[in-house]
């Protein structure tokens, strides 16, 4: 019998570093591009996968996991005694309905577990920060209660930024207007954006790439005033340079304790597109 068991949608991304302790199981979102269907999950072809979201004019529709599959998952792990779900903002998804229904069935039958489904109020790398908060916890052996206690404050003091260097995908699905994409695009203006109480906003235009990463790296210090004993998790979308100039930057500004690094899935490549890169912190 396990203490502890972790579900999450695949917009919560890790590495097999991370979840080498707790593990992790998903429920996959399902990603439509002109008449296939991507599964996101880890037999995807991410490569191909992409070419074809770059070459088709149509925009991506996802489908959020299921009820059923959240249950699955919880059938899976139901030899844990406490269960958390993670899932992406419930003000960007349905999945927080769908995993909360997926609890109450799975609770309906199974009265002795404890099950907590966690809105990250983030998406990417916002929901990698949850989960290794959460293991952290977990560690501790502490009471259910205080872990929902302390997960939830996390949440709510975490944020997240992100850089698209490509914004054809957020025109082609209505999350920009297409004249204020094209004037973008043509000025160069690459903005910051942030996640506020699971919400995307504007936090800084700024012309040029690099330009918006220094901008993104700085602003870190406006939402974080103490980063000694913190993680850092940044997310991309094939962007391995990027990366390194974003850690450059990180570690000559703040003191985290730990930067972590991951390549973005299927739905967060999906909305990020080509060369994205999205942060973490807390």
């Amino acid at each position: 019998m396990r203490k502890y068991a972790v579900i999450a949608d695949t917009s919560c991304e890790t590495t097999r570093e991370m979840t080498e302790k707790y593990g992790i199981t998903y429920a996959s979102f399902k990603i439509d591009i002109d008449q296939t269907t991507y599964v996101d999950d880890e037999n995807l072809d991410l490569d191909k996968y992409i070419e074809h979201m770059n070459k088709s004019p149509n925009p991506i529709k996802t489908s959020c996991p299921s009820p059923g599959e959240f249950k699955e998952a919880l059938e899976e792990n139901k030899d844990a005694d406490e269960l958390f779900i993670i899932t992406i903002s419930k003000k960007l998804s349905g999945t927080y309905d769908s995993a909360t229904l997926a609890r109450n069935m799975f609770i309906e039958e199974n009265p002795d577990k404890k099950v907590y489904v966690i809105d990250s109020k983030s998406a990417v790398a916002g929901e990698t920060n949850v989960y290794l908060e959460l293991v952290k916890l977990l560690d501790q052996n502490i009471q259910f209660e205080e872990i929902v206690e302390k997960i939830t404050e996390f949440v709510d003091n975490m944020r997240t930024l992100f850089v698209l260097e490509d914004l054809s995908n957020l025109i082609k699905n209505g999350r920009m207007s297409r004249p204020a994409g094209m004037i973008a695009n043509m000025l160069s203006i690459k903005p910051v954006m942030t996640a506020n109480d699971g919400e995307i906003e504007l936090h800084e235009l700024s012309r040029g790439i690099n330009n918006s990463l220094n901008k993104m790296v700085k602003a870190v210090g406006t939402f974080v005033e103490d980063t000694l004993d913190k993680t850092i998790v940044i997310s991309h979308v094939r962007a391995p340079e990027k990366v390194e100039k974003i850690i450059e930057g990180i570690k000559s500004a703040y003191d985290f304790a730990k930067i972590e690094v991951i390549q973005a899935r299927g739905l967060s490549s999906g909305y990020a597109a080509d060369k994205g890169i999205v942060i973490a912190v807390e």
